[in-house]
């Protein structure tokens, strides 16, 4: 096995791939359905603040719904706008597929700046109104998909640890619910 380089060594695992989808409930039925992911949890027009897209000022309304699949999470968006944004940097209104692998790091500044270092740049920035702060870093064109980025945190620590919970207790009934 070779070691550990690049953006492995700076960045570590995804704990989450996501999904650009029409409809976040039936997206998640059909997880469930098909890979026994879940179950999920809907979020609805997701408010953040300080959203900064590409350097300027920008807007990101989504719904999204979270639900676990072995080790991983998945989230599963859908772009409310259409205006610019790094869902729309990606695909067009009605496509959908895969939008990004997300990781939780030690230091967001300092590991998005050298992502920027590397030539990545970053294509949103914002906080949750909870104050969770991340970064869409662009790396379409050597792989195919963004990546984001979230700083450690007791609130997400505690957000992943529910969903992945819930998941170890489900039982297959009532696979889609609302997150609160």
């Amino acid at each position: 096995m070779s070691p550990v380089n690049g953006l492995g060594a700076l960045l570590g695992a995804p704990v989450q791939v996501a999904y650009l989808v029409t409809d976040v409930e039936a997206a998640a039925h059909a997880w469930c359905r098909d890979f026994g992911a879940g179950p999920f949890f809907v979020r609805r027009h997701i408010e953040l603040v300080d959203v900064m897209y590409r350097g300027r000022p920008g807007t990101f309304d989504h719904s999204s719904a979270y639900g676990q699949w072995g080790s991983l999470m998945v989230e599963l968006i859908i772009d409310h706008g259409r205006s610019e944004s790094p869902i729309r940097d990606v695909y067009g209104p009605d496509e959908t597929g895969l939008h990004h692998l997300a990781f939780v790091v030690d230091d967001l500044h300092d590991v998005a700046n050298s992502l920027v270092g590397h030539g990545y740049e970053i294509a949103m920035s914002a906080r949750t109104v909870a104050g969770t702060e991340f970064h869409f870093v662009d790396t379409t064109a050597t792989h195919g998909h963004m990546l984001e980025l979230y700083e450690r945190s007791d609130r997400l620590t505690n957000f992943y640890a529910k969903v992945a919970a819930a998941a170890r207790h489900w039982d297959g009934n009532e696979p889609v619910g609302t997150l609160e």
